[in-house]
């Protein structure tokens, strides 16, 4: 399955996973959290996510076509199950936290992808790189809601701000 018809099968792949994104999205109860002057605005994220999606399904199919199935594909799938959990985490269980340690968890399993993959396919490899930076900045963002929040729980359980 070379060629067109396999990248189409990772463009479907990493679409399913970017599915939680449009699932679980921001609503009432993030907009009333205490966020950094830093934080983009929202219209930001959806172009910034597509790219980043057709980055990461190019870099996964070249893997694929370079090396199969193996270490690099294995991280490649569990990125992109972190990835698909962290809009859930965040917006559907309003657990800042628990989004805290997925995004870190994507981190990880970024740089474990990148550092596997540059023998095999170089230009896989630099394909993360914008991911890796994006998840990065995100990861920051993450933690500095979590740290100007320290009581989300509470405002979790207001009705006022449930989805």
């Amino acid at each position: 399955m070379l060629g067109l018809p396999s990248l189409l099968v990772f463009i479907g792949i990493v679409f399913a996973a970017a599915l939680s994104g449009a699932v679980f999205m921001p609503g009432a109860w993030y907009r009333a959290l205490d966020k950094p002057a830093w934080t983009p605005p929202d219209w930001l994220f959806a172009p910034a996510w597509a790219l980043l999606y057709v980055l990461i399904a190019v870099a996964g199919w070249l893997v694929w076509q370079a090396d199969g199935l193996g270490v690099a594909l294995a991280l490649w799938v569990s990125n992109l199950v972190f990835n698909a959990a962290w809009s859930w985490i965040m917006f559907g269980r309003h657990n800042i936290a628990g989004a805290f340690a997925d995004a870190v968890a994507m981190l990880v399993t970024i740089a474990g992808f990148i550092a596997v993959v540059a023998p095999v396919s170089p230009i896989a490899a630099l394909l993360f790189l914008p991911y890796l930076v994006w998840v990065l900045f995100a990861t920051a963002l993450n933690w500095s809601i979590l740290k100007r929040n320290r009581q989300p729980s509470t405002t979790a359980r207001d009705p006022r701000y449930l989805n």
